[in-house]
């Protein structure tokens, strides 16, 4: 029963996919629509169907083999499936906010061209996101990794028209396609020292290749590294660009140029969740590997704190939200290098729900200031749109950590289990998770105070017109949204972090011989007693503050503070709105540097090897013999007599010698 719904659970979105993409000739947008929601609601209801069973219930996990696609030199290339708590959990989170994402889209791309490619596009994404979280081995797992990939550049790039949107998609393709390239040679490694694609398989064989040392430099003998390490690295480097963290995160903030709804489901359930994910699934190889657990504590670390203060000088709506999206998986990657892999998870889940909700507000603001997204040119919004305000208060009360919100349990836990951790770099990790904190604050109100707030600076267009609240489609999906934003982290900070057996206990690592949860555990009493010890830290005291500053800032001395950073730190300044300088880099040296390769491999290869020798020398080469041939065939009967004797003889000689 459970394996026949994880089949309809799949195959549900794909085939809304087939049938909104190739058969919208034949079917209106209207039904397209309709029958993608309602397919989308099944889907939904099957994940809650199978999160019941798996976590209520507490059935054993199953493990769905579908059939071997391939065999080759002693490996079982299978397509098959593992449904856990761990992807039951994820599977309702991906399937609730597409759903919600789903309902959004039709009042908010309805005047749009290819509106049923939009939502063909989005059942796709749909698929490829549940395949990920459902596989059972490397093979199902990289090609949907692959599959999210490829679709959110076609949703990125959406409006082909706008030069922008093809630039950022290809931007996006790119700097995947250079992450997977770690991450395949990460699965080639597994594949070439276990002999099998299969997770379990994998994890049976890492006490043995614990053993194992690479020499990476034959000619230097002591450059050796720890297999298992030098995997963990070379995955790490795939999520490094999938859930962008420095210094492949480029692609994230210029993603925005596609439509609100994308950025939603991009950002809250999709494509920059799957690294974290991927690295919670694979948490026995990383548990072993403590060097790639600093680099991955390092990097989080750094991501958390720098792109979140870019975050107070963007002036694009959607890109705040964007740099608060890198920050936040900074918080998650920084919880995965300290082994609090559930934790991460939490975060994730959390982060899905009012990350969601507030680039769905952010779209509703959009919308009703007729596509005005510089929040130089808002203000004053709070009166015409009250359920906006709400929803976009609350997420980015939730996102600021302020209890009892549900952004606060995850949040929190994350910076009380980084300062009593003690790999190599917590020091520095515990910093950057306490700055980003006050930083976030900061942004958060900024943001609040420019749209919501202040004195109106709408363009001129909109002078005389009298702003309303969106179409109910566009509201609804935001109500419904609230209610996880508000309560989920109250609900799930019990069950997944604290009670024993933890929720995740069964799917992903959750005690580790630098064990940093057990001395929060003990101190625990519930959440109602959490949120109570959280309001009287200082901690807290300190992050109001910021956000009365910030709110003080921005609405009764807005322009003139602002001005004055920049007057008083000028560098700062600019590196900051140069985003420290990783576009430029990326423009002139690394892009730069693959066109060239690229030029040279198609000059060489492409040109001289494959067209001139293969394709082109085949074809002379066949031209000559025919030519050769041609002078052969005389007409004459004394011709043809010669020819045979001549080859009769060359026959018996052969014959002879032999």
């Amino acid at each position: 029963m459970l394996a026949n719904a994880v089949y309809s659970l799949i195959l549900l979105p794909l085939s809304g996919a087939i049938i909104a993409g190739l058969g919208g000739r034949f079917i209106t947008p209207v039904t397209t629509h309709r029958l993608l929601i309602t397919l989308l609601t099944l889907t939904c209801g099957l994940a809650s169907y199978l999160c019941y069973h798996l976590v209520i219930c507490q059935e054993p996990r199953v493990l769905i083999d579908c059939y071997v696609w391939l065999h080759f030199s002693g490996i079982n290339f299978t397509i098959s499936f593992l449904l856990d708590k761990l992807s039951a959990i994820m599977s309702l989170v991906v399937t609730f906010v597409s759903l919600m994402v789903h309902i959004y889209s039709v009042a908010y791309m309805k005047d749009e061209q290819g509106y049923q490619r939009f939502f063909s596009y989005l059942a796709l994404f749909t698929f490829a996101m549940l395949v990920l979280v459902l596989a059972n081995n490397f093979l199902v797992l990289f090609f949907a990794w692959e599959g999210v990939g490829l679709v959110s550049y076609l949703l990125i790039g959406f409006w082909l028209e706008m030069p922008a949107a093809s630039a950022a998609s290809y931007k996006a393709f790119c700097v995947n396609r250079i992450g997977d390239i770690g991450l395949l040679l990460g699965i080639a490694l597994l594949v070439a020292y276990c002999g099998s694609l299969d997770y379990q398989t994998v994890w049976q064989a890492i006490p043995r290749l614990e053993q194992l040392n690479l020499q990476l430099l034959p000619v230097v003998g002591y450059a050796q590294v720890p297999l298992l390490t030098l995997i963990a690295v070379l995955i790490f480097f795939g999520v490094m660009a999938k859930s962008a963290q420095i210094p492949l995160h480029v692609w994230l903030p210029d993603s925005m140029v596609g439509p609100t709804p994308i950025s939603a489901l991009i950002h809250a359930a999709t494509m920059v969740t799957a690294g974290i994910y991927l690295v919670a699934r694979l948490s026995p190889i990383f548990e072993c590997a403590p060097g790639a657990r600093v680099m991955i504590l390092i990097i989080g670390a750094s991501t958390c704190l720098f792109l979140g203060l870019v975050a107070l000088v963007a002036t694009d709506i959607k890109k705040i939200i964007a740099y608060s999206t890198l920050s936040q998986l900074g918080y998650m990657t920084v919880a995965l290098g300290i082994s609090a892999y559930d934790v991460a998870i939490f975060h994730l889940l959390m982060h899905a729900f009012f990350k969601a909700l507030l680039f769905l507000a952010a779209g509703s603001v959009i919308t009703a200031m007729h596509h005005e997204q510089d929040v130089r040119n808002m203000g004053g919004l709070a009166r015409y749109l009250p359920v906006t305000y709400l929803s976009f208060v609350v997420a980015t009360l939730a996102m600021t950590a302020i209890p009892p919100l549900s952004g606060f349990y995850s949040k929190d836990m994350i910076i009380a289990a980084t300062g009593l951790a003690h790999l190599p770099g917590a020091s520095y990790a515990y910093f950057c998770v306490q700055i980003a904190a006050l930083v976030t604050g900061l942004y958060s109100a900024r943001l609040v105070c420019l749209v919501f707030h202040n004195t109106p600076r709408w363009p001129q267009t909109l002078q005389n017109q009298q702003l309303k609240e969106s179409h109910w489609l566009i509201l609804l999906p935001l109500v419904l949204l609230l209610v996880p934003s508000v309560i989920a982290g109250a609900l799930l900070v019990g069950p997944m972090i604290f009670n024993v057996p933890r929720l995740l206990a069964s799917s992903v690592v959750t005690l580790s011989a630098n064990e940093v949860l057990t001395p929060l555990v003990a101190a625990y009493h519930g959440p109602l007693a959490m949120a109570l010890n959280a309001c009287a830290d200082v901690h807290f005291y300190l992050l109001l503050l910021v956000i009365v500053l910030g709110c003080y800032c921005y609405c009764y001395a807005y322009p003139v503070w602002p001005k004055r950073f920049q007057q008083y730190f000028p560098t700062c300044y600019r590196m900051l709105v140069n985003k420290y300088g990783f576009d430029t880099f990326n423009k002139v040296v690394l892009l730069a540097t693959v066109k060239k390769l690229a030029n040279i491999c198609y000059q060489l290869i492409d040109k001289h090897y494959i067209d001139g020798l293969i394709v082109q020398g085949a074809a002379k080469m066949t031209q000559s013999l025919a030519i050769v041939l041609r002078r052969c065939q005389s007409g004459y009967i004394y011709h043809y007599a010669l020819s045979i004797i001549i080859s009769l003889l060359v026959l018996l000689l052969c014959c002879v010698l032999m």
